[in-house]
């Protein structure tokens, strides 16, 4: 029989009176980032601290009495400790870095998210996605942004990777038990836990909140694992991306709905909410719900302050990587919902599809973030046109060009992944302003390390990567019951050859096995004795996605090979420990995905903040950071129609660039065995990309355009009980039922068919306005450059002017604009809906062109 305990409780470590700070620095994320912090943690047991995946909770709980004893009397650790303990109150206490418009006094930004990497002690993550989140927390501390996120608490997390004898991986979830973590759980004033309740198919749902201190950014999680839950309910937190759509939807209802309803039991109304991705959208519902309750409107008045503040994010570059669901789905998880919002099935499920009526097309939660949200970004300027393709069809009255869907490319929190070594060197010669406000640091100084010195740093950084995967490699095949004996086991890697990462999600479309592609040509690049190159490989592939996996076994049964034993190695248990590691200790990373489909890719970020140098398809952010110099672009810069030609092409390239470029490069050493030419390039990845592509940057870059605009919208709204709201929205149904009846008759200009450059052109229009009045419409001239097919590229927009109206109604609107340069030019008449009231941020998708 399985014993099950009558009580469990908590038992708190009981420190010395000097090492009491510990507890506090233990429960605060600010470790994660400050790398003496960590240090003063490995200082108190070595083993410890990586027997417990780096947690200082779970390491004061284990470390033996004796040996807090001791180091409470030792002077050294104790000048540590005030060391670490005096740059975090300092940390805390400081002033904003930044100021944004629009935020008012006491507004706060709720950033919701599905997943947060944090650290590899917290497996709440799966990938690119929440280290995206992890890092925007980050640095929304450092920049002082007062902004809370929002999640989910999954106590079985995301699974630990192993892989079979043959190569296949196998997903094992652990059992996380927050009290060893380093989170607290939320309390009311009478210290019981805050609950909170979701409406699900006839019954309650209830989650409860815990908090994690990420420096001065709190994190709110939210899990259904309680008792007074039933057993299947208590399983929708258990694990991130498991179970089936079914499951998923619930997850999503506790994110959107729990989320919002957790920030008001904790007295937290926000200004802006930003969705990272479609999971958290029903937010944006529950925050009308709640509006419509309080201030007595309707659906369409409590729409549209909660639109103009809210702020959406899309990764996703392929159709098949997005939610869909089922109607009826929606309808039995959902209906008794939205009925209580006036809305019937159609005006519902109409607001997550791109053609409204169309009862064929499924419910997606990206289409709904969209509908719900005033600013919408993709993740780097290529992927902002790949998401205008995409969406296309819930704007058909915009071109492309207008679609209203920005760029906000991404970054990485510095401090987190340049290495204790590199970061050292940056102190010295950036300056240690790097680590808060990179984007104000003297990077111009990264030119006056020596050459010598900065080489050393990065010789010892990739040794440590060679030793570390040594290691690791070894304990897995004794997972795997290989005996020491046997060939698989021998000699790996060497600390001194020229060392290839490539490390993120295993997909189809990242295209892992291409350098594989021909295993002959790569055995000669990898085999060369006197210039030897080895590849590291690591990623996890979706549990439900077998042919990822299968791409897994591709790469594990070529590392058996005789011909690559030892030089192609696939580590396992992929987190972002082992991430900072190869992404501090590579030589060349390597990404190889097939262009357009990797919205941004961060982990090359990463790596060439650490001087790594990146060997790149031009897809993501390499497609607008590449430059010559630093590293290479494999391929061309265009897609080809035939992804087996596109396939053969690049890696044709990427086997030349190797062959002819990057290892010739790495091995051309002066006499003090230092390659200059390789150092030079280093130089010129940190002082070009460390700062440009840090999420300080992209926080900023969101403070500015997005958060501000939306606190802006959202107190103008809401301004006067939402008077403001409730007279757009009367307006807004007056334009839309009207619409149809304007109509442009003439567009004239004086006719020339060759003109000189920036001379203006006169550009006249009559319109009928049909129902609506002239105020109630705005007049511009879009134009811009025609390409082939003499398509309309747009570049720019000058608003016409109201030049009088006749008795017939026929109005005349007068305007001019100036062509920048020389070709072949056009331009196209655009009327559209205007209010002096209406927020920027607010589209209505209302056009009319001639």
């Amino acid at each position: 029989m399985r014993l099950q305990p009558a009580r469990t409780f908590i038992v708190e470590p009981r420190l010395p009176a000097p090492l009491e700070p510990l507890r506090r620095l233990a429960r605060n994320l600010y470790w994660t980032w400050n790398t003496d912090a960590a240090a003063l943690f490995e200082r108190i047991d070595r083993e410890l601290w990586r027997a417990t995946n780096h947690n200082p909770v779970r390491l004061l709980q284990l470390v033996p009495e004796g040996r807090l004893r001791e180091l409470g009397e030792d002077e050294g650790f104790l000048e540590h400790q005030r060391r670490v303990l005096e740059g975090f109150e300092s940390y805390l206490k400081r002033e904003p870095l930044i100021e944004v418009a629009g935020l008012e006094q006491g507004d706060t930004i709720a950033y919701f998210s599905l997943e947060f990497a944090l650290t590899e002690c917290l497996p709440n993550y799966s990938g690119g996605l929440g280290v995206l989140a992890g890092d925007h927390l980050k640095s929304a501390s450092d920049l002082g942004l007062p902004l809370v996120g929002v999640g989910l608490f999954y106590h079985e997390g995301y699974f630990r990777q192993e892989f079979s004898p043959d190569g296949w991986q196998r997903e094992v979830y652990l059992d996380l038990d927050p009290a060893m973590l380093p989170m607290e759980h939320v309390t009311d004033s009478a210290g019981r836990p805050v609950e909170v309740a979701v409406p699900f198919d006839g019954r309650e749902v209830w989650a409860q909140a815990w908090r994690i201190d990420v420096g001065k950014t709190p994190l709110y999680v939210l899990t259904t694992n309680i008792e007074r839950n039933a057993p299947a309910d208590r399983g929708i937190t258990a694990r991130l991306y498991g179970g089936d759509n079914e499951m998923r939807i619930q997850q999503e209802m506790v994110l959107g709905i729990g989320g919002v309803r957790l920030l008001q039991a904790l007295g937290i109304e926000p200004a802006v909410c930003h969705m990272n991705e479609g999971h958290s959208a029903l937010l944006g519902i529950e925050r009308i719900r709640a509006a419509m309750e309080r201030f007595g409107v309707s659906f369409a008045e409590a729409r549209l302050p909660v639109t103009g503040a809210t702020v959406f994010t899309t990764h996703t570059a392929v159709a098949a990587g997005i939610d869909l669901f089922s109607p009826d789905l929606l309808r039995r998880h959902l209906g008794h919902y939205w009925a209580r919002l006036g809305l019937d099935d159609r005006g519902f499920l109409d607001l997550g599809r791109t053609r409204p009526g169309d009862d064929g097309e499924p419910f997606s939660m990206a289409v709904l973030g969209l509908n719900l949200s005033g600013y919408r970004n993709g993740v780097s300027q290529l992927h902002r046109g790949v998401s205008r393709r995409l969406w296309e069809s819930a704007w058909p009255n915009l071109p492309q060009d207008l679609i209203p869907i920005d760029a906000v490319t991404n970054g990485v929190h510095l401090p987190t992944w340049v290495s204790h070594e590199m970061g050292e060197l940056f102190d010295r010669y950036v300056g240690p302003g790097w680590r808060d406000d990179p984007l104000h640091a003297n990077w111009m100084g990264v030119y006056d390390i020596p050459d010598e010195e900065l080489w050393r740093v990065h010789e010892r950084q990739r040794q440590a990567l060679v030793l570390r995967a040594r290691r690791q490699y070894a304990e897995d095949l004794m997972r795997r019951g290989l005996p020491p004996g046997d060939p698989e086991s021998g000699a790996v890697l060497d600390p001194d050859a020229l060392t290839v990462g490539f490390a993120r999600r295993f997909a189809g479309y990242k295209r892992a096995t291409l350098l594989l592609r021909d295993l002959e040509r790569l055995a000669r690049i990898l085999g060369d004795r006197e210039r030897p190159v080895q590849v590291l490989f690591a990623g996890k592939a979706h549990p439900r996605d077998d042919g990822a996996k299968a791409l897994i076994r591709e790469v594990v049964q070529v590392s058996r090979s005789p011909e690559f034993r030892g030089r192609l190695v696939l580590l396992e248990r992929y987190d972002v420990e082992l991430a900072r590691q190869l992404v501090a200790g590579a030589d060349v990373w390597l990404n190889t995905p097939l262009r357009p489909l990797e919205a941004s890719g961060t982990s090359g970020m990463k790596a060439c903040a650490n001087g790594v140098l990146h060997l790149s398809v031009l897809d993501g952010w390499w497609w607008e950071a590449y430059r010559p110099g630093t590293g290479w672009a494999i391929g061309r810069n265009q897609v080809d129609d035939d992804p087996e030609a596109q396939d053969a092409f690049d890696a044709d390239s990427l086997y030349g660039l190797l062959e002819n470029e990057v290892v010739p490069l790495f091995y051309d050493r002066d006499a003090q065995g230092v390659p200059r030419g390789w150092v030079r390039r280093m130089k010129e990845t940190i002082a070009a990309y460390a700062a440009q592509f840090s999420t300080s940057r992209m926080v900023s870059d969101y403070a500015e355009r997005a958060y501000g605009p939306a606190a802006q919208a959202w107190h103008a709204l809401r301004a006067e009980h939402l008077g403001r709201a409730r007279e757009l929205a009367a307006w807004l149904e007056r334009v839309r039922a009207g619409w149809e009846g304007v109509k442009v008759y003439a567009v004239e200009d004086d006719g020339s068919e060759v003109r000189p450059a920036s001379a203006p052109v006169a550009v006249r229009v009559q319109l009928y306005p049909g129902p609506l009045q002239p105020e109630d419409l705005q007049v511009d001239i879009v134009y811009g450059r025609t390409e082939a097919g003499r398509e309309l590229r747009v570049e720019a927009v000058a608003p016409m002017a109201f030049a009088g109206q006749q008795e017939d109604r026929l109005c005349r609107y007068e305007g001019e604009f100036r062509p920048g340069a020389g070709g072949r030019v056009g331009y196209a008449v655009r009327v559209t809906p205007r209010h002096p009231h209406l927020p920027p941020v607010i589209s209505t998708g209302l056009a009319h062109w001639a």
